[in-house]
Parts: structure tokens; C-alpha cells; sequence
């Protein structure tokens, strides 16, 4: 029988993955995922980027490459980071990364002891939970309101506990609520971070997905004092499937990242870097950005409009003003998790709430994601899933 260490005997699937496993079959309307709409991806543009990318740069193209990245993808994330961050960089503060789920495990991992401590929004996204838990460590859900974090508690927190070592937050249409933190709030959290010393990663997939807000300063753009890593991501912006994300930090940090991103991939696919640097160049970002929100806010319109109509007054949700999900609030009788297979039966599926709290608990939530799915399934899909919830109150 094979030997396994600690951590891997933990390992066991959950019932939850096993439900959403069903959401694969065709026939379920699925608001489980964060995919983004297949339909936007440039892929007639991106024949173009590949026949320059072999013509210009042959078989160097597909050659190993740096840890840190590609230098012409990185010159192109600096520019973006000025533009849409507000954050002034260089190439050498940035570091290309499978995906920001493998920033968030380097970023665990060189940060953060076992039975140290990290705190996180309440709640937080399940990915980075499940990215932070091989260091083992202990989490502290920080009392969070529809404006974020509450930066007097956060303050409580760090004045009484010395074991924190990380706090991750999603200021930008947050995952899984959908909230975002007013200008406000995030130079109230500045403020507290600046008393002690801890790291924050703020992490910011969704920041460019929005629809009813202009852009707002990130945490980066406020830190003046290094304690701030920034993880931004190609996935929701253009293709998910190149696995395409960055982090920024202080050269500290970026020096212990990438000495253990080289154990781990010795570095991010060569190709797949010169590819998005490549559409950034040949290609107009910033109006293929334009096309997914508009479809995006469209079908954010016609999941919150269908809630509405079809769900009972007694469940509310978030009304996002960008990314990619809102967040449904059930009666405290009701479990989304116990009402799952119930979905399942009329082919429609969410992702149950509770798995977003790393401590547990809080079981009547649910979150949906509206850009996946065409504009008919939204409509049946929140249909099927008010007439479940119907049933289940007037029990």
C-alpha cells in the first residue's frame, strides 16, 4: 500500500464536487463555474497572432524560457497595470504565472507557516482556500459588510493576534458576493495595514469586467510601503485556457517567488506568453474588453431581473457592478447544499455557499454565475431554480 504524507491523506473528495460533476451533462443549465462566454474568445484574431508569432520568431518561440516571464508580455502587463490600476511598474517587479492560482500557492507557501494564521474576506473564494490549505494554516474570517472588509475589526484583529501573516482580499467585484469596496474603505484598510506587519495579496481577475463603475484605485496604487502583492489575470480578459497571470511585489517577495516558481514549472508556457503579448500588440485590447462587458451587463440585467420575477421575496442577492457572479442569501432555514440535488433533478445547478468560509457554517447561501450561459437558459435556469426554492419554503 502506498505511503502518503499527512497533507495528501487529507485529500478526499467532497460531496459538493461530486454534485457539480453532474453539472457537466449538456443537459444542465449551469451557473456553478466561473467561465467566462466562449463565444468572445478572439480565436479568428489569435490565427493571425500564431502565423506572426512562428514567422517573426520560429522555433525560439517555443524554446524554455525565464522564470520571471517573457520581457515583451511583461512591458505589456506594466502598461496595463498604469492604465487600469493605476499602478506604476516595471517588468522587473512582475512575475508571469501559471494562472493566479499559482500565485496564491507560492504566495502561501513562501509567506506562511503551518498554524500561522491568514485572514480573508467573510466570505472569501473557494479557490484560494483550497490553494492555501498544504501550508495547513489557520483562517480567521474578518467581519465583512457590502462595502468589504470592516477595517475597524481587521484592526481588532492585528492589534490581538501576531500569527497573522497574510490577508487576501478581492476588493473588485469579489468572488463569490459580487461586492466592491468603495475608495473609502480601501484607504480605511491601507490605513490598518500600514500599523502592522503583514502582507496582503489583493487579488483582481474581475477589476476590468465592469459595467455601472469607473475604475477605482487598487490597494497596489495606494501602498507605500511594499506590503501589498497584486495578482492580476488574462483568464476573464481574453482566453482562460493559456492559464495566463501575474504578480507584482516588492523585489523581497518577488526574489523568494521566483526561486520556488522554478522548483515547481521552472516557468509559464513560452508560447502562450508571446500569444497574449502578441494580440496586445496586433490587437485592440481595450475593445475586446468593451465586448464582454457589454455582454456581461446584459445578462447581469436579465439573471437580477429573472430573480425578481420568479424567485420568493424571502431570497435576495447581490446586484453586481461588475465581474462575473452574484450572491444569494436564503432564508437561515433554508441549506443550499441540502437543496442541490433538488436542482439537479430540474437540470439546473449553483455553486452551494457554504464552501466560500473556510471555517464552515453559513450554509443558506448560494452563488450564481451569469456569463457563461445564453440569454434563454439564464431566464429557465433561474426559473427552474425559483420553483425549487418555492417548494422549499412553503414546507
Amino acid at each position: 500500500m502506498t505511503k502518503f504524507s499527512d497533507f495528501a491523506n487529507t485529500l478526499q473528495a467532497s460531496d459538493i464536487a461530486e454534485l457539480l460533476a453532474l453539472t457537466e451533462k449538456p443537459e444542465v443549465i449551469s451557473f456553478a463555474g466561473g467561465l467566462p462566454a466562449p463565444e468572445l474568445f478572439p480565436i479568428e484574431e489569435m490565427k493571425q497572432v500564431d502565423q506572426a508569432i512562428y514567422e517573426k520568431e520560429g522555433r525560439q518561440a517555443v524554446q524554455y524560457g525565464t522564470t520571471e516571464g517573457d520581457v515583451p508580455l511583461r512591458e505589456e502587463i506594466a502598461k496595463r497595470m498604469k492604465k487600469s490600476f493605476f499602478v506604476d511598474c516595471e517588468p522587473k517587479d512582475i512575475v508571469v504565472t501559471t494562472g493566479s492560482q499559482q500565485a496564491l500557492f507560492i504566495l502561501s507557501q513562501i509567506l506562511v507557516n503551518k498554524d500561522e494564521t491568514i485572514a480573508m474576506e467573510s466570505p472569501s473564494y473557494m479557490g484560494a482556500i483550497m490553494a492555501f490549505d498544504p501550508v495547513r494554516p489557520k483562517y480567521i474570517e474578518v467581519p465583512t459588510d457590502d462595502k468589504g472588509i470592516v477595517p475597524e475589526e481587521l484592526d481588532a484583529i492585528l492589534a490581538k493576534d501576531d500569527s497573522v501573516r497574510m490577508i487576501y482580499v478581492i476588493p473588485e467585484f469579489q468572488n463569490p458576493t459580487g461586492i466592491t469596496w468603495p475608495v473609502e474603505r480601501r484607504k480605511a484598510f491601507m490605513d490598518v495595514i500600514n500599523k502592522y506587519d503583514v502582507v496582503v495579496v489583493e487579488d483582481d481577475p474581475y477589476g476590468e469586467i465592469r459595467y455601472d463603475i469607473e475604475k477605482l484605485p487598487s490597494l497596489k496604487s495606494m501602498d507605500t510601503q511594499g506590503k501589498v502583492v497584486f495578482l492580476g489575470s488574462f483568464s476573464k480578459i481574453f482566453m482562460p485556457g493559456l492559464r495566463l497571470g501575474w504578480t507584482i511585489a516588492n523585489p523581497e517577495i518577488i526574489d523568494k517567488f521566483v526561486k520556488f516558481k522554478q522548483a515547481v514549472d521552472l516557468g509559464t508556457s513560452t508560447f502562450g506568453q508571446r500569444q497574449a503579448a502578441y494580440y496586445c500588440q496586433m490587437f485592440d485590447m481595450d475593445a475586446h474588453i468593451k465586448e464582454i462587458n457589454a455582454l456581461y451587463a446584459k445578462r447581469r440585467d436579465l439573471m437580477c431581473e429573472s430573480m425578481k420575477k420568479y424567485f420568493p421575496k424571502e431570497c435576495t442577492f447581490t446586484y453586481p457592478q461588475g465581474g462575473l457572479f452574484t450572491w444569494v442569501t436564503l432564508p437561515k432555514e433554508l441549506d443550499a447544499k441540502e437543496l442541490m440535488p433538488k436542482c439537479l433533478e430540474k437540470d439546473v445547478a449553483y455553486v452551494p455557499g457554504g464552501i466560500f468560509y473556510p471555517n464552515g457554517g453559513n450554509g443558506n447561501h448560494f452563488r450564481l454565475n451569469y456569463s457563461n450561459m445564453p440569454e434563454d437558459r439564464i431566464v429557465e435556469g433561474i426559473k427552474r431554480l425559483g420553483e425549487v426554492l418555492t417548494e422549499a419554503l412553503a414546507k
